[in-house]
């Protein structure tokens, strides 16, 4: 039997000649049959790798929200463990407050059930006006402390309070979190985590604790006549409130608590609560020298 087949006539431009050419059925539908399944192939091809590139993305979103909660979770453990040492040096300050102002026998209660008070735990109620009630005593102590000492001559601050480098002065500038304009109330000195911070000036401490707002680790000294020094994002504290330092006495370490890029300490002195250019009392050639001059070379 005859094959059918399809006929393909072809003519040349400029010779005005004929060609036919016959194309049998068979490969025309074999021809047809590829193509569809080719465009299957394809069609399944880009739906795999769109498949897979979304895939792809849906997995990096996922990591990214894993590492951001991880984060969070490292920054969460360490508050918790600041704010642990925190209520472990303020119990341990509380006992020698309640013991130095009388007041333990009034916490305890009465002598003849203080035996039977130790066998049952506190309630949170108890614990809290405990709490606040060593509080107060803590402020009052302080006052009076300061009130003992208002007949002492004004001890105003100067000199460097650690050995390091300049790394920001007393003027605005942007801040380095939100990226807008501020101004920098004391200076930044920077020096290796651990370095020893002195007290600028005879004084007592009003403040030695980690504070909220930046700080970190803050230390605040009053010189009388209304000066105060800052001592702000310490690696540790080595005194507490009610206690009297002499200029030169170490009271602190360089650290990075708070709202820091590096290792630094920012310092403050102000009078009569109004921040002051610190500048002033470092050195009295400390305008006229470069921003990155040393603690060594003014001395």
């Amino acid at each position: 039997m005859k094959q059918e087949y399809f006929v393909v006539v072809l003519a040349h431009s400029l010779r005005g000649r004929l060609r036919r050419v016959q194309i049998p059925h068979t490969a025309v539908y074999a021809v047809l049959a590829l193509a569809i399944l080719g465009g299957f192939s394809a069609f399944g091809f880009v739906a795999s790798y769109a498949r897979m590139a979304w895939k792809v993305a849906n997995y990096n979103a996922l990591k990214q929200e894993a590492d951001s909660m991880r984060a969070r979770y490292q920054n969460l453990q360490k508050v918790v463990k600041e704010t642990n040492l925190q209520m472990a040096s303020l119990q341990l300050y509380a006992k020698e407050v309640s013991v130095a102002f009388g007041i333990k026998q009034k916490l305890e209660g009465p002598s003849d059930i203080s035996s039977e008070g130790k066998m049952l735990p506190p309630s949170f109620a108890e614990s809290l006006q405990e709490y606040n009630y060593l509080i107060t005593a803590d402020r009052l102590a302080i006052a009076n402390h300061r009130s003992r000492r208002s007949d002492r001559p004004v001890s105003p601050p100067s000199g460097w309070p650690v050995e390091g480098r300049l790394m920001d002065g007393f003027a605005g500038r942007t801040d380095p979190f939100s990226g807008e304009g501020t101004f920098h109330k004391g200076v930044d000195i920077t020096a290796p985590t651990g370095t020893k911070v002195q007290a600028t000036a005879d004084g007592v401490v009003v403040q030695a604790e980690m504070v909220a707002g930046g700080y970190g680790r803050l230390i605040i000294v009053d010189h009388g006549g209304g000066f105060q020094t800052y001592y702000a994002h310490l690696y540790k504290i080595q005194v507490r409130a009610g206690q009297d330092v002499r200029r030169g006495e170490v009271i602190g370490l360089v650290g990075s608590s708070g709202r820091v890029t590096a290792p630094h300490l920012h310092y403050e002195v102000r009078s009569g609560g109004i921040p002051r250019n610190p500048h002033r009392y470092m050195s009295s050639v400390f305008r006229q020298v470069p921003k990155d001059l040393t603690f060594e070379a003014l001395q």
